[in-house]
């Protein structure tokens, strides 16, 4: 009686230690970091800034009569709403000193609940002329809109902006790690349920 022959294992290539990433691989994934990190660090400023800065300049423009092309919508705007009882020799000046406080209460980042309060009621404002005025901001509305009109959808955009800036009122910031960020989220959601509890998070008394 034969013994039976042994079976042959296949053979395995052995297993070694994954391949390192390419060098230049690794020195833009350090660089994508470390700019986003820049973001992080100075985005809400520098929103804040540029934010600034377009309500300033645009609301110079409204102390010299002609000189900006949003006053005539502006002022008829105000007009209508108070039905004919402020005329634009009031409401341009007016309205160009309120845009010019906005936009020093954010290039100076003080007193900035008051100033985005102004900016969120001046924001109203800009967007009544749709439909006050569809003759004047669409071509075809409410699909196509003149240039007066594009002038006002684009105030979304700074409506948005304000709004990040307004987030960051009580101290926040802009946490460009997911790791930390998932981890400050909790606390955050662990101390919004205190506050709405006991009226307070932890740490205030």
């Amino acid at each position: 009686m034969t013994a039976p022959e042994p079976t042959s294992t296949p053979s395995r290539s052995p297993v070694g230690p994954p391949a390192a990433p390419p060098i230049f691989a690794t020195q833009l994934d350090a660089l994508e970091f470390r700019m986003v990190s820049w973001w992080a660090r100075h985005g809400i400023l520098l929103l804040r800034l540029s934010l600034g800065v377009v309500f300033f300049w645009f609301g110079v423009q409204k102390f010299f009569p002609g000189l900006s092309v949003a006053q005539e919508l502006a002022t008829n705007t105000i007009s209508v709403l108070s039905f004919g009882h402020i005329p634009p020799a009031v409401s341009l000046p007016v309205l160009a000193t309120w845009e010019c406080a906005i936009g020093l209460g954010l290039l100076s980042g003080r007193f900035l609940r008051v100033t985005l309060l102004l900016l969120f009621a001046q924001m109203a404002g800009t967007f009544l002329p749709l439909a006050f005025f569809p003759h004047e901001t669409f071509k075809v509305a409410p699909f196509v809109p003149t240039l007066e009109g594009q002038y006002i959808i684009k105030n979304l955009v700074l409506v948005a902006a304000a709004l990040v800036v307004g987030a960051t009122t009580r101290g926040g910031r802009l946490i460009h790690d997911p790791a930390a960020a998932e981890r400050a989220e909790e606390i955050q959601m662990r101390n919004s349920r205190l506050r709405r509890r006991f009226g307070r998070a932890p740490g205030q008394r």
